[in-house]
């Protein structure tokens, strides 16, 4: 079965309900989308209003050529803006409606012209369509130059403009959903990434606590996520079991391949640490050298750090009532 991308928004928001409600303390608990800080959101614009039907032309007036003549269209327009980095809403805009004139023009009265004919009715304008989905907040980079991406490592924001640590717990309880926003590589750039970053791209969410200074132990993770399917789209994918949480904890995202999910030229107060070896930050080969942390219970150093920068994930915390 073929989903398209206002189904799968109604499908997993379904899922995340069905979720709660089976399990009792969640169905009680307060909902948080931990580090939706500056993150906007997105919505699929709706379907504009059918246009009004053009009046019927008058009757010409007697004359050796009278007759009469006839206007009427519907015009239509629907579609869904996208606008860029930092703001915090995001909804689909619409118009459609139709335009119409239909009339018979009056000849000039004749002595013995004959009446001339009434002017048919406009037609009626088209209802307009949905063409995209409205996205507010940062974009991820790709196709456009430089085409950046998050590879082989597990890693965490840090800091959101004014706010540090966006990815905390807040308060105990369970992580039921995960969000990543990605662009849409072109064939090119896919080829490209999957034969030089171990495979197609794939990503899901880790649950880490600071140990001491930089390094972070995994208490949990997700399963991982094939995300081609979802390139260009912010997609969120509810856990079939999920995950316990304590305050202090943080989310991660685990990208143990590749994954279009990484927003760029963002300013300095943005920032992300990535679970790689100090001294290997700016390498290129150790943006290909696998370092993400998916075995349980490890510690890993989280040196390097890359300001004017994001990681576009976010997830969804149901407090312990």
């Amino acid at each position: 079965m073929v989903f398209n991308r206002l189904m799968k928004i109604k499908l997993v928001g379904i899922i995340t309900i069905i979720v709660m409600l089976a399990i009792p303390a969640l169905a009680t608990g307060t909902l948080t989308e931990i580090g939706s800080v500056g993150f906007g959101v997105g919505a699929t614009s709706q379907t504009g209003p059918t246009g009004k039907t053009g009046k019927s032309g008058t009757t010409g007036k007697g004359s050796t050529s009278g007759k009469g003549s006839t206007t009427g269209k519907g015009s239509t327009s629907g579609k869904g803006s996208t606008t860029g980095k930092g703001s915090t809403t995001g909804k689909g805009s619409t118009t459609g409606k139709g335009s119409t004139t239909g009339k018979g023009s009056t000849s000039k009265t004749g002595a013995t012209g004959a009446t001339g004919t009434t002017g048919t009715t406009g037609t009626t304008g088209g209802a307009s369509t949905t063409t995209s989905s409205t996205v507010t907040g940062p974009l991820a980079a790709c196709p456009a130059a430089p085409c950046e991406v998050v590879s082989e490592t597990t890693g965490m924001q840090v800091k959101v403009g004014r706010t540090d640590a966006p990815l905390t717990i807040p308060r105990n309880g369970t992580i039921v959903a995960w969000t990543i926003r990605l662009s849409l590589p072109t064939a090119g750039q896919i080829a490209f990434f999957d034969r030089n970053e171990g495979g197609p791209a794939e990503a899901g969410i880790a649950i880490i606590k600071q140990t001491k200074g930089l390094d972070y132990q995994l208490v949990a993770q997700s399963p991982l996520i094939q995300l081609q399917p979802y390139f260009g789209e912010t997609a969120q994918f509810p856990l079939a079991t999920t995950i316990p949480v304590q305050k202090g904890e943080r989310v991660a995202l685990t990208v143990p391949t590749w994954a279009p999910a990484l927003a760029i030229k963002l300013g300095d107060t943005t920032s992300w640490r990535a679970s790689r070896p100090a001294k290997s930050c700016t390498s290129t080969t150790e943006a290909s050298t696998q370092t993400s942390q998916t075995t349980a219970g490890s510690t890993l150093e989280y040196a390097c750090l890359y300001q004017t920068a994001r990681l576009l994930y976010t997830a969804t915390l149901v407090s312990t009532p």
